[in-house]
């Protein structure tokens, strides 16, 4: 199976000189993961994640995204769709524009770990189940907990999404950087840094995704894709006695089942 046969044709993206404050519009109206940055004969120049979003710190509305823009991998319509799933693993990104050749750079759509999440399935050799992928040391937070807090924990652990846990530890939620970006809240943690006492920005609560999507470690691989697929969810928490026990992701999936193939 190639690329052309399973990447989204109709790409939103954003131009060089467009004011970062319409990007973070565009990806928050449209729950975007990435957002590609063409130039004005529509090549791709870059690629705009939600960690962009989250890191930038400048109040002003005449900031552009031609600084924020990242490196992404080549990916053409004709790739065979294992290819592009390295070069996703690689890159350590889950979503990126499509061009039409390695000459041409013209923007004809994205690819994203949830595309290739849907068309492939475990092999013989994959591992079986989710304890044998899952990072078992996770970083949790509690509703209580001010969102700039955990804001802050995102950008210096570089993730995407934290359990939400009582005192106890039972698992009750998840936030995200898609909440956080989704609610609008994604300069919160400015206020730390400007003399505002951390009581005075949101709690966790207020944004947290519920319920909490959970499987145990003996889940097997093709369950817990399907669970991230139904619920297009980036991430499940695995429990055990409704406790944090790990985190399987997206990427987890995606580098297990090319484990499986030979070819992570």
């Amino acid at each position: 199976m190639i690329v052309g046969e399973i990447m989204s044709k109709d790409a939103v993206c954003v131009k060089e000189d467009d004011f970062i404050t319409h990007a973070r519009q565009l990806m928050r109206d449209h729950f975007l993961r990435g957002l590609p940055v063409v130039d004005e004969s529509n090549r791709v120049t870059g690629i705009l994640s939600d960690q962009d979003i989250l890191n930038i710190t400048s109040t002003k509305s005449n900031v552009t995204v031609g600084g924020y823009a990242r490196q992404f991998p080549t990916i053409t319509p004709d790739m065979d769709i294992l290819d592009a799933a390295s070069l996703l693993l690689d890159a350590k990104q889950h979503r990126v524009p499509v061009v039409i050749s390695t000459s041409d750079r013209k923007l004809v759509g994205m690819l994203s770990d949830v595309d290739i999440l849907k068309n492939i399935h475990p092999t013989k050799k994959s591992p079986k189940t989710a304890g044998e992928i899952m990072v078992a040391r996770v970083l949790t937070c509690n509703p209580e907990e001010s969102l700039a807090k955990v804001w802050s924990n995102m950008l210096e652990w570089d993730y995407t999404g934290i359990p939400v846990v009582t005192h106890t530890n039972e698992v009750i939620g998840m936030v995200t950087r898609r909440d956080i970006i989704k609610a609008g809240y994604a300069r919160v943690g400015l206020s730390e840094t400007h003399g505002t006492r951390s009581g005075d920005t949101p709690k966790v609560e207020k944004i947290m995704s519920t319920p909490a999507y959970t499987i145990t470690e003996d889940t097997p691989l093709q369950k817990a894709i399907e669970m991230i697929l139904h619920y297009d969810i980036g991430r499940l928490t695995v429990v055990n006695n409704k406790r944090v026990e790990g985190i399987v992701d997206r990427y987890d999936l995606l580098h297990a089942f090319m484990v499986g193939t030979g070819q992570e």
